[in-house]
C-alpha cells in the first residue's frame, strides 16, 4: 500500500513540476500603465474643472438654501409658526450638508475621478489581456499584490507598446524574480 501511494505522490509531482515549467508568468503594475496614458492629461483638467467650478456652484447653493430658510425661520413678524417650523427644519437639512461638506466633496470627487479613469481602466486591462494571449503568458500578476512570486516577466513594455505609449527611461525591466522588498521598505 505505501509502495502505491509513494508512485502516485510521485507521479502527481511530476505532473505538477511539468505544468508549472509550462506555464509562462508575468507581472504588471496596472497603475504604473495608467499612469503613463496620454488621457490622464484630459482626466486631471476634467478633475480640476469639476473642483473649481461645479463642486463651489454645489456648496453655494446650499449656503444660500441655508440662508434663505434661516431668514424664514427667524422671521416671527411675518411668517406663521408652522411656515417657521418648516424652514427650521429645511434650514437644519441644509446645515447638515454644510457641516458635512468636505467629506462630501471628497467622495464626489472620489466618484468623479472613478467615472473618468474607468475607460482608461478597461483599456489597460483590455491590452494586457491581448498581451498575453499574444505572448503565451499562462498568469500575469499584479505586481503590487505580490511580495514572493516565480521569475516573471514584466509586460509593461509589451502593453505600452500594443497601446502605443512611450515609456520614459528605465520603466519596465524584462524578466524580475518577484521577492520580498528589502527590510524597512514595505512600499506604503
Amino acid at each position: 500500500m505505501k509502495k502505491i501511494i509513494a508512485i502516485f505522490v510521485l507521479a502527481a509531482g511530476l505532473v505538477s513540476g511539468t505544468v508549472s515549467a509550462q506555464s509562462k508568468f508575468g507581472f504588471i503594475r496596472v497603475d504604473e500603465m495608467v499612469s503613463l496614458m496620454p488621457e490622464l492629461k484630459k482626466i486631471d483638467t476634467l478633475l480640476q474643472s469639476y473642483q473649481n467650478d461645479t463642486l463651489p456652484r454645489t456648496y453655494n447653493f446650499y449656503l444660500s438654501n441655508y440662508q434663505h430658510y434661516d431668514s424664514i425661520a427667524n422671521d416671527s413678524a411675518h411668517q406663521t409658526l408652522v411656515v417657521r417650523q418648516q424652514a427650521a427644519r429645511q434650514r437644519a437639512d441644509y446645515l447638515t450638508e454644510l457641516q458635512n461638506w468636505q467629506s462630501s466633496a471628497q467622495q464626489m470627487i472620489e466618484a468623479k475621478q472613478n467615472t473618468l479613469l474607468q475607460p482608461v481602466y478597461d483599456k489597460v486591462l483590455k491590452a494586457i489581456d491581448e498581451v498575453a494571449k499574444e505572448k503565451g503568458y499562462a498568469y500575469i500578476l499584479n505586481r503590487e499584490s505580490l511580495l514572493v512570486g516565480p521569475p516573471a516577466d514584466n509586460i509593461l513594455p509589451f502593453v505600452a507598446e500594443k497601446l502605443k505609449v512611450k515609456l520614459p527611461p528605465g520603466a519596465g525591466t524584462q524578466t524580475q524574480a518577484i521577492q520580498k522588498p528589502p527590510a524597512g521598505k514595505t512600499g506604503n
